[in-house]
């Protein structure tokens, strides 16, 4: 199940286990220069509103209600990362136009070890782009469909679908309770708490299709994607749930909801100027090696070269204080059917 609360994506499954829950919040974040350098990661700068569609069902196209979920609204050439938060392990899938933001395969609700087409929480705290080589993302960047920009675009060659797709499947409750009295026992035997989470300071008119907005490959970001140490098996296949996000502009999504979108992004010289730190998450885990359908993908500088355009606030940045952080070994959102 999948509830819309306080902006975020709250996915339980008590049928499982009564801790088979985690959160999902979708974060606003400064765009990287997509100028050929490495970056860390920015700080979150707030949460972007999300509102059910069903609640504009007469105002938004029909291919929206069919295939459910949530509405959020996004400037063009705005960034986002996904933060996830949770102590029950679950495999986490996440797309974006239906193309998986891991592999860049497309869509499926299936679960795949080869190659690993999903996430593990909670090893996986976030996730900023598309995985394009190991230990490297290119920033999700939000772009109008139609300009080849986005990833689907690139891959597909249509601007079908847009907006981002999730699933999740919790661990199976046998191995969840077999995990926690192996845990239990090593911290009678040693005193160690393995399982403590710490918190992560990385916070800080009529409607049409062309409403819709697509996420591109931005610039270069050092991020690691996680191996599944579990193993697929412990993954209950049987409980999951999905959710599509709609990503609309903000000028249709005023017009959607009657309410003013949130401020424009900040701007870099803004980011530096009030000494907002930078990150850099390392964990002692094998991670994965990247695609290479999604290492091929033109940036978002690439496709606006060659289309005559320029993106705005591409300058490259100073990178100032980087902060290291290490890891550590309400109304129910309807899931939709997304062929249409």
């Amino acid at each position: 199940m999948i509830q819309l609360n306080d902006d975020g994506l709250r996915i339980s499954f008590p049928d499982v286990h009564p801790n088979a829950r985690c959160t999902i919040d979708f974060v606003r974040t400064l765009r990287i220069p997509d100028d050929g350098r490495e970056y860390p990661l920015p700080a979150g700068l707030g949460s972007f509103p999300l509102r059910h569609i069903e609640d504009f069902s007469d105002r938004v196209p029909d291919e929206w209600n069919r295939r459910g979920g949530v509405l959020m609204p996004m400037y063009q050439a705005e960034a986002l990362w996904l933060d996830f938060e949770g102590d029950y392990p679950m495999a986490i899938k996440v797309a974006a136009g239906k193309i998986n933001a891991v592999t860049g395969e497309a869509w499926a609700d299936a679960l795949s070890d080869d190659p690993q087409d999903y996430l593990v929480l909670p090893d996986q705290p976030w996730l900023d782009g598309y995985c394009v080589e190991k230990d490297l993302i290119r920033q999700f960047v939000a772009m109008p469909l139609g300009d080849g920009y986005s990833a689907e675009e690139q891959i597909t060659g249509k601007a079908e679908f847009g907006g981002l797709q999730i699933i999740a499947y919790p661990m199976k409750r046998e191995a969840y309770t077999e995990m926690m009295r192996q845990r239990e026992s090593r911290q009678l035997d040693c005193y160690d708490d393995a399982f403590s989470v710490p918190v992560f300071l990385r916070r800080a008119a009529d409607v049409c299709e062309e409403s819709s907005m697509g996420l591109a490959a931005g610039g270069l970001m050092r991020q690691e994607i996680y191996e599944d140490d579990y193993g697929i098996d412990v993954w209950d296949r049987e409980h999951s749930s999905r959710c599509f996000v709609h990503l609309v502009n903000s000028e249709s999504y005023a017009t959607i909801t009657g309410k003013k979108p949130p401020h424009p992004p900040m701007t870099k010289k803004a980011y530096a100027r009030y000494g907002i730190p930078w990150f850099d998450y390392y964990d002692e885990q094998n991670t994965l090696g990247g695609s290479k359908i999604l290492a091929g993908l033109d940036s978002l500088s690439q496709v606006a070269g060659k289309i005559g355009k320029k993106i705005w606030d591409n300058d490259s940045i100073h990178i100032g204080t980087v902060k290291s952080i290490k890891g550590e070994s309400a109304q129910t959102v309807s899931e939709g059917d997304w062929h249409a």
